[in-house]
């Protein structure tokens, strides 16, 4: 697994330079005052095996609120590892009944499931959804628990990986939350 230290624009280029057939999501247009506060990927230089981003500002009803999103390979665990869950994978109850949100990933609009936290021994103050998008795990954890009204509205997602010069305009830095 590889994080920056810190968030910079220099260190996100790094970050898609090492997985360059991996998407990067990011939701996209970034909301006025949001900035891109954390990111990682797991797998070796040129072949990735997840990607995980957070961008990071402020709602009127919540305050600071972090939005983590990965996207990765089954079997990976990251997703699991920042959701705070005890499997690799989101579970079997997921797809059970109508979806509780839905981003749109390009043309797709992707559904997706609440998974639960009880088991965590971890923090609780966060929603955490999944699904499956283009094959692969798509997690949201958000913080708090109560931003995940902001996805009331259908949210989109954006490869951000082949963006090339409006990567230069994302805001970047701020504390990188914890997991």
């Amino acid at each position: 697994m590889w994080r920056p230290r810190e968030a910079s624009y220099d260190a996100f280029v790094e970050h898609l330079g090492a997985t360059p057939l991996f998407p990067t999501y990011l939701p996209w247009p970034m909301s006025p005052g949001w900035r891109v506060t954390d990111f990682a990927a797991v797998g070796t230089v040129g072949d990735g095996r997840a990607a995980m981003t957070c961008v990071s500002g402020t709602s009127a009803l919540d305050g600071p609120v972090d939005v983590l999103v990965v996207h990765e390979e089954p079997g990976t665990g990251l997703g699991a590892r920042i959701a705070g869950t005890t499997a690799d994978d989101p579970g079997v109850e997921l797809g059970e009944g109508p979806a509780t949100v839905r981003v749109r990933i390009d043309s797709q609009s992707v559904p997706l499931w609440p998974v639960s936290t009880s088991a965590s021994t971890g923090e609780w103050d966060r929603s955490v959804v999944a699904g499956e998008a283009h094959g692969r795990w798509l997690w949201l954890v958000l913080r708090p628990a109560s931003a995940m009204l902001l996805l009331r509205d259908e949210w989109i997602l954006r490869d951000v990986s082949g963006l090339g010069p409006p990567l230069v305009e994302l805001p970047f830095g701020g504390p990188a939350p914890a997991w």
